[in-house]
């Protein structure tokens, strides 16, 4: 996973606690001290997948485009890093001096375990919402979402 996702979850966090609002990229960028334009990649692919709604104009930036409790992690996690399995069995197991063809007519033991693991992974992340991780974040830091609120109101 790329850090640009955990660039874009911060992002939809803060966007979330903002409102309606539409913020520039270079302000959410100068926020956590990020390059603005690979930033901003981040964002248009929210967008592209209608996590993020994009606003143009002087006024323009990004706001979410749906309620954090209908964004999961994995739609973020998709956007960003695309559907693509993170693990791809090539079959080396029937390669070189091992590729007895009657030895490997079963499926491959490996590829099943990281497939079963991925699974579980995705499920957990499509299980999980930008809401979800608000609230872990104002339970355990009750001073974040005005914080964060009053750098954004700071730097209009």
């Amino acid at each position: 996973m790329n850090e640009g996702v955990e660039w874009a979850v911060h992002s939809c966090l803060n966007l979330a606690w903002i409102g309606e609002r539409t913020v520039p990229t270079a302000r959410l960028a100068a926020f956590y001290e990020l390059p603005a334009a690979y930033l901003n990649k981040q964002l248009q692919a929210l967008a592209r997948a209608d996590v993020l709604a994009s606003v143009s104009g002087p006024r323009g930036g990004f706001r979410l485009a749906r309620p954090p409790e209908k964004i999961t992690l994995m739609d973020v996690v998709a956007a960003i890093d695309g559907d693509e399995p993170a693990f791809r069995c090539t079959e080396i197991r029937q390669r070189g001096s091992a590729s007895d063809p009657a030895t490997y007519s079963k499926p491959c033991a490996i590829d099943a375990a990281m497939r079963k693991a991925e699974l579980a992974w995705r499920r957990e992340l499509a299980g999980q919402t930008v809401a979800d991780v608000m609230a872990t974040v104002e339970r355990s830091n009750p001073g974040v979402p005005d914080k964060v609120r009053r750098w954004f109101d700071d730097t209009r």
